[in-house]
């Protein structure tokens, strides 16, 4: 395919999808890459937490790639890179708290030395190659995200990251319209825009809002302690949280390691520098229970998450205890409701009174609603309107929404669609590899591979292993020894291990004669018998190891 004399968009993860996003501009041959992000595992990768995308097509031109620029801190966006950049090895743009983030991650990964990490002040500007980009600062649920007004010799883009147009976002500034106005200024070729609310009419709400309903409902909790759960990186959040603690007499105890990271970046980028000292886990029980507020990970009821781990018992240092209240301050991420719902019920059953956003006004999102899409088109009129960070539902609606606004093309892609902006543009051109690698112990394996298929395979119908001892002439001589793990429940079926034996020898002897002195043609044979077994008794099909040992005559027992 061929990337000269033309403005090309490929999206390798977030489009078609929300999060992992990784975005790729080619303009006369070289490659701007934007954000590098992650997604979070769910049922179908079994013993997998992290997913990062597949980014082996920029990795085979990486000379060619001039940057990678991130827009803002989340996960989805920043983390991949201490993974993936080794691939890259390019120049890395970010703000200064992005690049405090980022500097943690690179750390754990031993590679901090190694990555040219460049700060950009936000509102600045920077020049790479043909592309020239300005940043301006849109609101969100983490300091200084940075969208981008790209210009090139075909025209401008402008890549909008996540944002909302919050007006009292509590952190930071409001969002620069103005510049965005005058940026745009009416000639702007294509908007590559969020799509996570665009079925929300309205406006997403504001977190000053968010902090007086916050600030009233602690204000009705009189007695116990009171837990707070929320997004780490929604540092508008926290500081609200540690506003309003203090304004009621609380002391907030930090709770959870990517808080303590979090807060430790904010306040390096000069955020939270106004609030009372946080207190750690190891404060906790100096301080009587109306005193109290805990300010935990896990609001997605994540199994290594603060609140999962207070919930059942099993945190070290902090504990909860009938007529406490633990405040869910966060939607439910669609895939996580019944992870969630369990966590709920849990804290319920120790008689907790739990929060959620159905309950009171708790939370806020941080991405745009269909009043806030429709200012964005008014003020950059693009011609042409390319959504992204959504699945095929939200970007179809985006299309539609963005026709309606007078926008003259609107373009749906998925991740590994080649679009041609300009010149003669929009046009799919073709498509390129994309995908999704599991982050697992050693490195990375392919979602759709032999490791983690055996993996699913293996939850779903559990193993079974078996050893046959067969003498030179492919008899057996002993009953074979049967092992099962998670295929069902034994007890229930008294005489199974006798009808497993029976099945193998017989398929044994089925074989032909040179079959049973070649190891693989037995081990086969003995495999099949089990699983067929299984499937007729269970519908199962468990994974299936069967070891053979080859005895002498000599040694095979004597008949007496």
């Amino acid at each position: 395919m061929d990337f000269n004399d033309k403005l090309v968009f490929l999206p390798l993860g977030g489009s078609g999808e929300i999060g992992m996003n990784l975005n790729l501009y080619c303009c006369n041959g070289k490659w701007l890459m934007v954000d590098c992000g992650i997604s979070f595992a769910d049922d179908r990768a079994p013993g997998i937490d992290v997913i990062v995308p597949d980014a082996s097509f920029i990795a085979e031109r990486k000379d060619d790639l001039l940057g990678l620029v991130i827009t803002h801190a989340h996960e989805d966006h920043v983390g991949a890179v201490a993974r993936l950049w080794p691939d890259f090895l390019c120049p890395v743009y970010c703000s200064p708290f992005t690049s405090e983030i980022l500097h943690n991650k690179l750390t754990e990964e031993g590679i901090a030395d190694l990555v040219d990490v460049n700060v950009i002040s936000p509102g600045s500007s920077l020049v790479l190659g043909d592309f020239k980009m300005d940043f301006i600062g849109l609101t969100h649920s983490i300091p200084e995200m940075q969208a981008l007004m790209i210009s090139t010799p075909y025209g401008r883009v402008m890549h909008s990251g996540d944002w909302k147009l919050d007006p009292d976002p509590v952190i930071g500034p409001v969002s620069d319209m103005d510049r965005m106005s005058d940026m745009a200024d009416g000639d702007v070729l294509a908007m590559i825009c969020d799509s996570t609310n665009v079925f929300k009419s309205g406006l997403s709400g504001s977190e000053g809002d968010v902090q007086d309903s916050l600030d009233e409902l602690l204000g009705r909790i009189k007695e116990g302690r009171v837990a707070v759960t929320t997004f780490a990186s929604n540092i508008a959040r926290v500081c609200t949280i540690a506003k309003i603690a203090e304004r009621h007499d609380r002391h907030v105890v930090l709770v959870g390691r990517s808080l303590h990271k979090m807060t430790e970046a904010a306040k390096k980028s000069g955020y939270l520098s106004d609030l009372p000292q946080f207190l750690t886990e190891k404060d906790y029980g100096y301080l009587p229970r109306e005193k109290v507020l805990l300010l935990c990970t896990g609001s997605q009821g994540e199994p290594r998450g603060a609140m999962a781990r207070i919930a059942s018992g099993n945190h070290p240092q902090v504990s909860l205890s009938a007529g406490d209240t633990v405040i869910f301050s966060s939607k439910v991420i669609p895939g996580n409701e019944k992870t969630l719902y369990a966590l709920h019920n849990e804290l319920s059953e120790q008689n907790i009174n739990v929060i959620t956003e159905a309950d009171e006004f708790v939370h806020v999102s941080g991405h745009p609603a269909r009043d806030e899409l429709e200012k964005m088109y008014e003020t950059v009129k693009p011609q042409i309107a390319v959504p992204v960070h959504g699945e095929a539902r939200h970007l179809a609606e985006h299309c539609e929404l963005a026709l309606s606004l007078g926008v003259k093309h609107a373009v749906a892609i998925n991740n590994g669609d080649v679009l041609q902006l300009a010149p003669d543009g929009p046009n799919i051109i073709g498509t390129v590899p994309s995908g999704r690698f599991a982050v697992d112990a050693g490195g990375l394996t392919a979602l759709d591979g032999e490791f983690l298929s055996t993996r699913r395979k293996l939850v779903f119908n559990g193993a079974a292993s078996a050893l046959l001892v067969v003498d030179e002439k492919g008899r057996i001589s002993e009953d074979p020894v049967v092992r099962l793990r998670g295929v069902v429940e034994e007890a229930n079926f008294p005489k199974l291990h006798e009808e497993i034996k029976d099945a193998i020898i017989r398929s044994h002897y089925e074989l032909s004669r040179s079959e049973r002195l070649r190891d693989d043609a037995v081990e086969t044979a003995a495999s099949q018998a089990i699983r067929r077994f299984f499937r007729k008794l269970s519908g199962r099909r468990p994974i299936t190891d069967v070891y053979v040992v080859r005895i002498d005559d000599e040694e095979a027992p004597q008949e007496g």
